[in-house]
């Protein structure tokens, strides 16, 4: 973190106090709204271009409230989109700069949106093609997805992305149990369409993985 970042964000945590959290969840709704509706609304042909244009204002928002971790959280998972819908040299680039975001956010506080940050950057980790051609990891998305279960053992991406890193590594069983788990997790009030969306891509790939062993 630049030194400039870390005397903003000091300033804004001498003004901000304990209201930061509660502000910082308000900040972030039209946020994950705008992203759910791109993920499960709009066709892969223009997710690119929306994402792109959705992380230009979380950027702008991060800018504007710098000591804001779940703003940099949002941020991160914006541009971690935009980098799966991208693929290729380009997306590779953008998930690297989803990787940073991510981490930056870790260090202002590694336990906001139950360790949302923990559960995107282990995704990226496992997803990402190791070296030389990128900085994807198993040892590391192992480590981040423990740490993410930690925090939020009940939720239903931590559980959705390690039973689906699980059954990618051929753990099939393991990976199930994840998997329903995530199926079961309580609802996020105000994301009706995120869970409604990631219900249907846990189901399909339990689906997909039925009367598959190890």
């Amino acid at each position: 973190m630049s030194m400039l970042r870390r005397f903003l964000v000091l300033l804004a945590c001498l003004h901000l106090g304990p209201a930061l959290a509660a502000d910082a969840d308000e900040l972030i709704r039209p946020l994950q709204d705008e992203w759910a509706e791109i993920k499960y609304r709009q066709p892969a042909s223009k997710q690119a271009d929306l994402y792109k244009a959705l992380a230009d204002k979380a950027r702008q928002l991060a800018q504007t409230h710098p000591a804001a971790a779940e703003i940099l959280v949002w941020q991160g998972i914006i541009v971690s989109s935009e980098a799966g819908a991208k693929g290729g040299l380009s997306g590779l680039s953008l998930a690297k700069e989803a990787r940073q975001l991510l981490e930056d956010s870790l260090k202002l506080d590694d336990k906001a949106l139950d360790g949302s940050a923990s559960t995107s950057l282990a995704t990226l980790y496992a997803k990402v093609p190791g070296w030389p051609i990128g900085f994807g990891s198993d040892d590391k998305a192992e480590e981040l997805f423990k740490k993410s279960l930690a925090l939020n053992p009940a939720g239903i991406d931590p559980n959705f992305f390690y039973g689906e890193y699980l059954v990618d590594q051929g753990k099939i069983s393991e990976g199930r149990r994840y998997l329903e788990t995530a199926l079961k997790a309580p609802a996020r009030p105000g994301r009706e369409l995120a869970d409604q969306g990631r219900r249907s891509e846990i189901q399909a790939l339990l689906d997909k993985i039925a009367g598959k062993k190890d």
